[in-house]
């Protein structure tokens, strides 16, 4: 396992930063599910002590995303599809519901964000292909005027934001993505509401099968 990472300077407060650097790592198979996580190796790479490792593990260990290993120490915690299934459930009613709203009040949303998510589709940069994806729904969210919908899709968000980066990874498809992402702009932009919310939940329901059936195959074959 090797992160990519930068050396910070000499301090013992980077919780915050440790945690995100292994949430990036986590999110992009870097730190691939099941693998082991070492204290004292994170702090030699990140060049920082282990009080702020061992915290950001801590909070990770809470969100659900690293759990323990068998003997002792850490891992990467499993997809469950199961798991994915029902975040996708919840994901997909928050957002049928910010399309719906959006679409009524007829905002245009930026299509420099469509076009800028084609562009970075292509590049390879999965942390930057996810944050484009992310910044498209959010602005749907904003759009919707209902601030209680982005609230609760943050409480959601570590776990949306992996397995955001699974359908990325394995997708060979990022182009027709962005073609559903448009389509659903467009509706919202027209005021249709129906087309919207249609369009919307065709769009989480495709993502949502594609990666269970993915996780699901894996399983089987071990």
């Amino acid at each position: 396992m090797r992160l990519k990472l930068e050396i910070f300077p000499t301090r013992s407060d980077f919780v915050e930063t440790v945690y995100n650097v292994l949430l990036d790592a986590i999110t992009d198979g870097s730190l691939a599910p099941g693998e082991r996580i070492t204290q004292e190796e994170i702090a030699e790479q990140l060049h920082v002590s282990r009080s702020p490792v061992l915290q950001a593990l801590s909070l990770l260990k809470k969100d659900g995303l690293i759990e323990d290993a068998p003997g002792r120490g850490v891992q990467v915690a499993p997809l469950d599809p199961e798991g994915v299934g029902h975040l996708y459930e919840v994901r997909g009613a928050l957002d049928a519901l910010a399309a719906r709203l959006a679409a009524q009040a007829r905002v245009t949303i930026d299509p420099t964000l469509i076009e800028q998510g084609r562009l970075i589709s292509q590049s390879g940069d999965l942390k930057r292909i996810i944050d484009a994806d992310i910044a498209f729904h959010y602005a749907i969210y904003a759009a919707s005027g209902n601030a209680l919908i982005a609230e609760n899709a943050n409480r959601y968000w570590v776990h949306l934001r992996r397995v955001m980066g699974a359908v990325h990874r394995w997708s060979n498809q990022r182009s027709a993505i962005w073609d559903e992402h448009q389509a659903i702009a467009e509706a919202i932009g027209q005021g249709d509401a129906g087309h919207a919310v249609f369009l919307t939940e065709q769009h989480i329901t495709r993502a949502k099968t594609n990666l269970v059936n993915q996780l699901k195959d894996k399983l089987a074959r071990g």
